[in-house]
């Protein structure tokens, strides 16, 4: 007779055995989709005019350690500056029979020449059709006909877990294929210029210089984004890589390819995240939108009856968690489309209906006293006096007060209020000056929780305040 433990043993050993084909059986196969793929995925080699400085390990220096584009440079022999020739290279794919192909806009930037390589060994010059620097997307086309090509997925249903397979040339080692999981959706990078357009798709896919403007595939073999940017300390992959969504793509290819320019959706607004305490001030049961600090004077969100201090929760029917969810769906919005904009006002839900402007047409928007005020916020622990006009036109804001002091320990200084702040709004009323400043913090109760409005260098900004009870 076997004992129990003898048992107990031999069911572990059967597990043990049984282990790598049962892992085997779980992980997916990528031949088929290494095959059908990678016949449309290019290799991209720019030459730059002499003289210019091609984006390269130098100018690296100039980019944040932290997050870096990438693609393979490779220069001549050390020549002087005005007489090198700069060489740099990327990758790409067709998204057409006839000749069109996606890559990187900072890829091909500034670019004399292009020359687009195929697993083929065959070769095309190629004509640049357009470029967005702010998704870091360009169109590119060659004189050919009946080439292979991928297929943008269409249903936009990538979740996080997914297996995804990314095809470039790394090092310029051309056509490797490395393969991991979605591990985020809807990452926000904002450009240096503090543009923040594109979701993107957050993967743990080894991506190095050169699969920049690759592909990036579902496992139905569509490509689900183009491979953008790296998070990096050391200049190669440490398994955090970013992808430009195929929605995007869409949008941006089918722009360039009609008018060779892309415009997007635009509200004129600036906008903050809201807090645990801005949200109880507002009315919320949770954090949540995108809290309107600032509206251009002319623009569509002012032009439809949106306010500072308005907290918009769902745009055209999409919800807003955080406001860096915002612009990715207004950017998405095609100019002069009007949509329901669900706002939080006055601890009330509201529906506004917006006519969204375009970000081309409406580029952007810019954003001393003579008399010394004493404590009239005693409550909050402000020292404040009237902004003087210089301030006011600095600011573009018709009133304020100036803050000159912040008691330690004060509601004020909890909340993060500064000296020097301007305070345009406390709560729900506007502060045009002193008087109504004092008025404001009269009908504060013991325990409210109110917005408070402030410029802050320049830069409008929403703090919460909580009074002690």
């Amino acid at each position: 007779m076997i004992s129990r433990r003898t048992l107990s043993t031999l069911f572990f050993l059967c597990l043990t055995l049984a282990a790598p084909g049962l892992a085997a059986q779980s992980l997916p196969d990528f031949r088929e989709i290494v095959k059908s793929g990678s016949p449309a995925v290019v290799k991209i080699v720019v030459q730059h005019p002499p003289g210019r400085s091609a984006s390269n390990p130098h100018d690296m220096e100039e980019i944040p350690e932290y997050l870096r584009r990438f693609f393979e440079f490779r220069g001549q022999q050390p020549q002087p500056p005005q007489q090198r020739q700069r060489m740099s290279m990327g990758s790409g794919f067709f998204i057409s029979a006839d000749g069109y192909l996606v890559t990187n806009n900072h890829v091909v930037e500034g670019a004399e020449n292009v020359l687009v390589r195929m697993i083929d060994r065959r070769e095309f010059e190629a004509e640049v059709v357009g470029t967005d620097p702010r998704s870091d997307l360009a169109l590119l086309r060659v004189e050919a006909s009946s080439l292979p090509y991928l297929r943008l997925e269409a249903s936009d249903e990538l979740e996080v877990g997914e297996w995804v397979v990314a095809i470039g040339s790394p090092f310029g080692l051309d056509y490797s294929v490395t393969a991991g999981i979605v591990s985020a959706m809807g990452r926000s990078l904002p450009t240096e210029q503090g543009e923040n357009y594109v979701p993107f798709v957050q993967t743990d896919v080894a991506i190095n210089p050169g699969n920049s403007g690759g592909p990036l595939f579902n496992l139905n073999g569509e490509v689900v984004g183009v491979n953008s940017q790296i998070f990096t300390r050391s200049g190669g992959s440490i398994g955090l890589s970013f992808a430009i969504p195929a929605s995007v793509v869409r949008n941006v290819v089918a722009q360039l390819k009609e008018s060779g320019r892309v415009t997007r959706g635009w509200l004129g607004v600036t906008i903050q995240d809201v807090d645990k305490t801005l949200a109880e001030s507002f009315g919320l049961d949770r954090p949540q939108g995108a809290l309107i600090a600032q509206l251009a004077g002319d623009g569509p969100a002012a032009r439809a009856g949106l306010e500072a201090g308005d907290v918009i929760l769902r745009f055209d029917g999409k919800d807003i968690p955080t406001s860096a969810e915002l612009p990715h769906v207004v950017g998405l919005t095609a100019p002069d489309t009007t949509v329901p904009v669900e706002i939080m006002r006055d601890h009330k839900r509201k529906t506004v209906r917006v006519k969204v402007g375009g970000l081309d047409a409406d580029d952007s928007y810019a954003l001393s006293s003579d008399r010394a005020g004493e404590d009239r916020g005693g409550r909050l622990g402000l020292v404040v006096e009237e902004a003087g006009p210089e301030a006011l036109e600095r600011f573009g804001i018709s009133g304020g007060v100036l803050v000159r002091q912040v008691s330690p320990g004060s509601v004020a200084a909890e909340s993060g209020v500064l000296p020097g702040d301007v305070i345009t709004m406390l709560g729900s009323t506007p502060v045009k000056d002193v008087a109504s400043f004092e008025r404001a913090v009269s009908r504060l109760e013991a325990g409210d929780s109110v917005p408070l409005r402030l410029i802050r260098r320049g830069a409008p900004l929403f703090i919460g305040l909580k009074l002690r009870d």
